[in-house]
């Protein structure tokens, strides 16, 4: 089957060469199928360390809110949000605000759609952490450097994707968040931006308003393999949403065509409490939930390091979070 396969597209290549030998014009008609197997290439392993390794030196120390370290964290994903060329929203990529605990910033970007009206994902992930409390470090690699890493590698794909000059039609908002530890005072700093208009979209001239987003995506801790829904089985990712409006077949079947072999649950470990917690409760989704935002939530669960100075970069699954990666994209992919 693979050797079929292989000889149906070097017989598609032949074809496309012999176009061009003979009618460069008609070479340039042929249609190209843009695959989101296209963006797999950029979605590497180092990359995620590296990201989970940066954000939990002890130099940015624990990047709690209104502290320098959260300070440098912020200019870092600035950095990493203008190298995956991310259009900033209202003019620029930093925004900021205040906090009981200081100036706080949430770093967004956009890759824009094409639908008119203009509708849009947002796609969150809260950088902050618990910092330096009394002399101890937290480095906060699981909570959430990992969903950080998740969420810069779903749009490392979605450039890919763009290069390979494929469009879609929702636009894709990024949201770097700080506050969540604050009581998600980030995220609610964003809705109050998307309410007040501020946020403006550059490619359409035109403010984001509440009624255009579709969807509220929130990465948060996304590297351990350390509390799996199956014992024994660290392949695993834990969605949280409405099922009417979490798009759970799509997830299920992207799983299944990418041969991912990652056990999905659609509760927080069977456990109606927790989910109701977890999903309703806590977490920075909640705020576009209290605005009639549907929500979803990609997590690997609470482990027995979370919140504390033994969660460091080494006790992450990096080969498992790929997967993870690998398919909360293929998902987008389907959803936009």
């Amino acid at each position: 089957m693979l050797i079929s396969r292989q000889m149906t597209k070097l017989r598609k290549i032949f074809m496309i060469l012999l176009l061009a030998a003979a009618d460069p014009a008609a070479a340039q008609r042929v249609h190209y199928t843009i695959s989101p197997k296209n963006a797999e290439g950029v979605l590497k392993v180092e990359n995620i360390r590296s990201t989970v390794d940066y954000l939990c030196n002890e130099s940015l120390g624990g990047r709690a809110t209104g502290s320098g370290g959260a300070a440098k964290a912020a200019g870092w994903l600035e950095n990493q949000f203008r190298g995956l060329q991310l259009q900033p929203l209202g003019g620029a990529w930093l925004h900021g605000f205040k906090t009981s605990s200081g100036f706080a910033r949430n770093v967004i970007g956009i890759i824009p759609g094409t639908a008119n009206p203009a509708r849009y994902v947002l796609v969150t992930a809260h950088y902050d952490n618990l910092g330096n409390l009394g002399g101890t470090f937290y480095p906060g690699a699981d909570s959430n450097a990992s969903g950080v890493a998740a969420m810069l590698e779903v749009a490392r794909m979605f450039k890919q994707m763009k290069d390979c000059k494929k469009t879609y039609p929702c636009g894709i908002i990024f949201a770097a968040l700080d506050g969540k530890e604050k009581n998600s005072a980030g995220a609610a700093e964003l809705w109050r931006e998307i309410e007040s208009g501020k946020l403006v979209n550059h490619a359409t001239g035109e403010a984001i308003s509440p009624e255009q987003i579709m969807l509220e995506v929130n990465l948060d801790q996304l590297g351990a393999t350390l509390a799996p829904i199956t014992k024994g089985n660290p392949n695993y990712i834990i969605m949280l949403s409405e099922e009417a409006t979490g798009r759970r077949n799509t997830l299920l079947n992207a799983n299944k065509d990418q041969h991912l072999g990652l056990e999905i649950g659609f509760d927080y470990y069977g456990s109606k409490d927790f989910t109701n917690l977890f999903y309703n409760r806590v977490g920075d989704q909640c705020i576009f939930m209290e605005h009639g935002i549907p929500a979803v939530v990609f997590t690997s669960g609470i482990t027995m390091n979370n919140n504390k100075v033994t969660d460091t970069p080494s006790t992450l699954d990096y080969n498992v979070m790929r997967k993870r990666i690998q398919l909360i994209f293929y998902w987008l992919d389907k959803v936009l």
